[in-house]
């Protein structure tokens, strides 16, 4: 996240918040998150990640939407 506008313009520090929870969570998990995502919202298991590799790291399952795009519940919880 590069923040380059004006000093004098201030910052939402809401999203600098939401930034920072997604990057932890994505460097933590084999995940992505969504465009305005926040704590607690659903996310996305990266296409890298096949079946059977995702059915050990996340048992509880997750939601197909198209075969590249598979939600799972947040993992901050």
């Amino acid at each position: 996240m590069i923040l380059t506008y004006p000093m004098s313009s201030g910052r939402n520090f809401n999203e600098t918040l939401r930034v920072l929870d997604s990057c932890q969570l994505t460097a933590n998990y084999k995940v992505a998150t969504p465009a305005n995502w926040e704590s607690g919202d659903d996310v996305i298991i990266i296409p890298s990640v096949s079946n059977e590799e995702a059915k050990k790291i996340f048992p509880n399952g997750w939601k197909t939407i198209k075969s590249y795009l598979r939600l799972l519940a947040d993992l901050s919880k």
